[in-house]
């Protein structure tokens, strides 16, 4: 799953592994000088005051918007240090987890409510920093930044090592060379598109929060929690101990055919689906956007995401009309498909029906992903119907070439 510090680091993968570095003469700014110190707070609280004073301050308003950002980034940090986030094969898998959060010697124990508030904690900082964001209609406004620079408290002790600034993360989690001197030295201009870019990613992120939230997954926290914290509160306390009769590495191959076999959940709250759809459709809405005031801007500042008639701040990924074009189909695709208008072909021989996947989200039955990979799941969302047309998938790749989810990455 992707969540907000993946994202962001995914982005910088991209930054620091394609490009050569950008010399700017930017200097520091406000806003740079609380991220730089990990003031979120404080810079929160100066740029809320500012705009007290004037609410039509878009400028303001995007500052706000960021140090939000950077606030959220830090708390979903230091809550996975606060339960010693564990490292070993199972975590590698999910982007979050991979997160290099520094060695707690002395984690808390963590509960099943205290993981789900974790990820509570997150929607409702990731709804915020979309409030924030909303009123923004100034096309002409612009921030540039030397985001690498910022700096975060991981283990929330108030001071900022080395190994707590943006870049060290982003090389630690990558194993990219990256230093302090490559992140002052890029800057990135970001204007009215990536604003809308932006709200659409918090929604992207608040979905897949709100499906995870949508289930119960206290029998799967129950059995191989310990596999993910260092002091877990199970039924099974036993587990924590270490590997059993057959580990590998620092963990048992049996947990880990648990944790698939336990990928069943139960839906408690469905209402968090419909809302989890909502905030699908919205990413596409706000997408279509993002590119329509990206293609109308006429500047060639530092930008983050270009037009085919820009320098980007990522020489070598070049976009091309092309490229947009059929990202714009893509997203007209995925709304036919949300939407239920068109359905996903089965993949069982023999069945002319398709999935609904509309459905699947308002008439929710439970997930379980081995009955789904079998097809038996599916079951309940099988129709006649228009099925997506799977020419558009194969030019996406075409067109992407070969790189069409890296790219989504980035165009969102």
């Amino acid at each position: 799953m992707r969540l907000l510090v993946c994202s962001w680091l995914l982005i910088f993968t991209l930054v620091f592994s394609l490009t050569p570095l950008v010399k700017s003469a930017t200097p520091t700014s406000d806003i740079e000088q609380y991220l730089m110190n990990a003031q979120f707070q404080q810079g929160e609280a100066v740029f809320v005051a500012k705009l007290q004073q004037n609410n039509n301050d878009d400028q303001t308003r995007f500052e706000l918007g960021v140090v939000q950002l950077m606030g959220t980034t830090q708390r979903l940090m230091q809550s996975l240090y606060r339960y010693g986030l564990q490292q070993n094969v199972i975590t590698q898998f999910f982007p979050i987890l991979r997160l290099p959060v520094p060695i707690n010697p002395t984690p808390q124990p963590v509960t099943y409510k205290d993981a789900r508030n974790i990820l509570q904690d997150l929607l409702n900082d990731l709804t915020q920093i979309k409030n924030t964001l909303e009123p923004i209609k100034d096309n002409k406004v612009k921030l540039p930044l030397r985001i690498g620079l910022t700096k975060m408290d991981f283990n929330a002790d108030g001071k900022l090592e080395e190994n707590e600034s943006f870049w060290k993360t982003f090389s630690l989690l990558t194993g990219i060379p990256a230093t302090e001197k490559a992140a002052q030295n890029l800057a990135i201009a970001f204007d009215a598109g990536d604003v809308v870019w932006l709200k659409g990613y918090c929604n992207l992120l608040s979905a897949i929060a709100q499906m995870v939230l949508a289930h119960d997954e206290s029998q799967l926290f129950d059995s191989t929690a310990h596999l993910v914290f260092a002091k877990p509160q199970t039924a099974y306390p036993f587990l924590a101990n270490g590997a059993g009769a057959f580990g590998w590495g620092n963990v048992d191959i049996s947990d880990m055919i648990a944790f698939i076999h336990l990928l069943n959940f139960p839906v408690v709250e469905p209402e968090r689906l419909t809302a989890a759809i909502q905030n699908l459709q919205t990413v596409t809405a706000l997408s279509r956007q993002s590119w329509q005031l990206i293609l109308a801007e006429t500047d060639n500042d530092r930008e983050w995401l270009p037009n085919p008639r820009q320098k980007g701040v990522i020489p070598n990924a070049v976009v091309t009309q092309p490229m947009i074009d059929s990202w714009l189909t893509f997203l007209n695709e995925a709304d036919a498909l949300l939407t239920g208008k068109k359905l996903i072909p089965f993949w069982r021989k023999r069945e002319v029906r398709g999935i609904n996947l509309n459905k699947v989200f308002t008439k929710p039955r439970g997930f379980d992903l081995v009955l789904w990979v079998q097809g038996s799941a599916a079951a309940p969302y099988l129709e006649l119907g228009k099925l997506t047309d799977t020419d558009t998938w194969q030019r996406l790749l075409q067109v992407f070439r070969g790189q069409f989810f890296q790219f989504a990455a980035w165009f969102n």
